[in-house]
């Protein structure tokens, strides 16, 4: 048995996933395994094709570059790619992209190279994992032609899994973004000139700043005529005071606190939403990027969550999976060299460990279509344990750290549910610790695989405490949420799925609740329309009303026929409804059916305004409601404590 590894180790050459591999879907790693390369972005459009089309389970796929760059200006922009990008499935969303836009020219790829080497950028996308993209103007300073070669630009990097048709009709997919791009992790500096086009043209539209999770601007103006229009951390470099009182109003800040050196505005309630100010007479601008970076921008996030094409460029690529702004600004909780600045610990299983290759599929694994995506004899071969670091030294006592089961949905990378969806940042502030197998291909063995895991990392980490395991999941991981839960609900103090796919109860299942009950939230957005029955009227479809009313009845619980003339979205009255604001973005409504004890046991959380998407506020919710259950692992009694903190 291999001993486990901490992320920062290098990956053994047998491991990574290279553009040439061709190993089964089990075997997915996430990590393209290429070399660093360093191209004009022509270049790099042009040679993303044949790279994306190796990547394992892109082969059935015809890949071009986005057309969106076809008449993008020669020379005028560079890409940097780290070593080993994360690629594949959904993976490439965990790769952070540097925007750098500079107010001069260069003369050729070694001199575009050897200034951001100057400025420390590449080092810290070495550390990070993605690209820098490095911006000169068109003319001789940014403008509005400009505008429209970043449109191009943020497009086909952001553009995710998307696709059109080629001359003949035929279906094709843009390489560019899983290339290059990202989306979640996307930070930008301007220095000069470029600081100054940040401010007039970018930082005015929804759909321009409204994806920027931070900037950095050095020496940069504002017309008078101009505001920002999005709320957007930024760090201003001798920025003229109304300049900074601009970002200061749109930003909300009502708070500051003061050094030798700088300025901190900030909201008191929304502390993300921040203006930092400095004044530098001859800025060092490697100390101002490293002390941006560090300091402000891998403590932000942007998330899509609204419906495709909200406050976007009305052109022909318009309306693609991520097209929409602004994305919510959330906290992100960044692991650097394999570890996060609060002490969790990310130690990665990546075929090195054949502990559960006993337990395999019998069935080969097909889609909803019918295409094969994994053959018989599959088994649980890769997992992610995020693990508080006094649990890893021992300082931690014995059976005092909380544990969830975390898994992604199809299609996904598990890292990618884990930050996307929060654990990451739950599990620095309330100290616990999180497992997400890669469970796509698992099948008919993922309740049984993923029971054993679970058991697993209790008798690895002492300091874990089986009274308070608890599982969640998105999507697909929502419906693998239910077969953990349906497979051994005395394992869990609570479970908590998120628009949890379709899945179905066996008898033999059903008599595992015969003297255990489990507490359950489900959650939804009203614009998930796979699971909706109108997204206009936001009314649950027959599914989510029969699960509701399975839980409920697993529970003790007998809930009356639905109503939705009565009670609409629900349909249900409930014996508590409680009404608030998450992110201070989108209304929150959560319904509590309680059992005759008079304790809540299943509850449903309806959020008003998002699509199907990750969202790192889902951590926070259903903590909210787990954390106040314990299961008593001696006679299995579920214990509910309403003041739990």
């Amino acid at each position: 048995m291999k001993k486990q590894k901490l992320f920062a180790c290098l990956l053994a050459a047998g491991m990574v996933m290279s553009a040439e591999s061709q190993v089964m879907a089990g075997n997915f790693t996430g990590e393209l395994g290429n070399e660093a390369t360093f191209e004009t972005l022509l270049e790099a459009h042009e040679n993303a094709p044949a790279v994306v089309q190796g990547i394992v389970e892109n082969e059935s796929k015809t890949f071009v570059g986005h057309p969106v760059l076809e008449e993008y200006p020669d020379g005028t922009t560079f890409v940097y790619r780290s070593a080993n990008q994360y690629a594949g499935r959904a993976a490439a969303r965990l790769n952070s992209n540097i925007i750098v836009a500079a107010g001069q020219h260069f003369a050729d790829k070694d001199e575009a190279f050897a200034y951001l080497k100057e400025l420390g950028v590449i080092d810290i996308i070495d550390q990070a994992t993605g690209s820098v993209v490095l911006l000169t103007p068109e003319g001789e300073t940014f403008g509005q032609a400009d505008v429209k070669d970043y449109y191009s630009l943020q497009t086909a990097m952001l553009s995710q899994k998307a696709g059109g048709t080629d001359d003949e009709g035929n279906p094709v997919s843009y390489a560019d973004a899983e290339y290059f791009g990202g989306y979640g992790y996307v930070y930008y500096i301007g220095i000069g000139d470029g600081a100054t086009f940040f401010n007039n043209y970018l930082s005015v539209e929804e759909d321009f700043a409204g994806r920027i999770a931070g900037a950095l601007l050095v020496d940069g103006d504002m017309h008078r005529i101009r505001k920002p229009e999005v709320m957007v951390p930024v760090y201003l470099v001798n920025g003229k005071d109304e300049v900074v009182e601009k970002y200061k109003e749109i930003n909300g800040t009502d708070a500051v606190a003061r050094d030798d050196e700088k300025e901190v505005h900030y909201n008191q309630a929304w502390p993300l939403r921040k203006v930092i100010v400095e004044e530098q007479e001859n800025p060092d601008l490697a100390e101002l990027i490293k002390s941006a970076y560090y300091g402000m921008f891998i403590k932000a996030m942007r998330v899509p969550v609204l419906p495709q094409g909200i406050n976007s460029g009305g052109t022909e690529f318009a309306g693609y999976g991520f097209d929409e702004a602004p994305y919510s600004l959330c906290e992100r909780n960044a692991l650097i060299d394999g570890k996060t600045e609060d002490g969790i610990y990310l130690i990665e299983h990546q075929m090195d460990d054949d502990r559960f290759a006993d337990l395999v599929t019998k069935e080969e694994q097909k889609t909803v279509d019918g295409a094969v995506y994994a053959p018989a004899g599959e088994y649980l071969d890769v997992w992610y344990e995020y693990i508080p670091e006094e649990v890893l030294n021992g300082t931690a006592p014995e059976k005092s750290v909380p544990l969830i089961l975390g898994s992604h949905g199809f299609g996904d990378d598990a890292r990618v549910f884990v930050e996307e969806n929060g654990l990451l940042n739950l599990a620095g502030r309330e100290r616990l610790a999180v497992v997400a197998p890669d469970h796509q291909v698992i099948g008919e063995i993922e309740g049984e695989a993923l029971i054993r895991l679970v058991k697993y990392m209790l008798e690895t980490y002492p300091a874990l405490d089986p009274s308070r395991v608890y599982a969640t999941g998105y999507s697909m991981g929502g419906g693998t949420t239910y077969t953990v839960g349906f497979e051994e609900p005395s394992l869990f103090a609570a479970i908590s799925p998120c628009a949890g796919s379709p899945v179905t109860i066996t008898e033999e299942q059903r008599s595992n609740f015969d003297s255990v009950d489990l507490p359950c939230l489900f959650t939804l957005t009203t614009w998930d329309t796979a699971r909706r029955l109108e997204a206009m009227e936001g009314n649950i479809n027959e599914f989510e009303q029969g699960i509701v009313e399975l839980w409920c009845n697993l529970n003790g619980i007998e809930l009356p026929a639905y109503d939705f003339e009565a009670y609409p979205y629900f349909g249900q009255k409930g014996d508590k409804l409680v009404v608030d604001t998450v992110n201070d973005e989108f209304e929150k409504d959560t319904w509590y059916m309680n059992n005759e004890n008079d304790v809540p046991m299943v509850a449903f959380t309806l959020i008003q305004g998002p699509v199907h998407a990750l969202y790192p506020e889902y951590a926070n919710i259903v903590w909210d409601f787990m954390k106040h259950y314990t299961r008593n692992v001696e006679t299995g009694e579920v214990i509910y404590n309403p003041h739990t903190n």
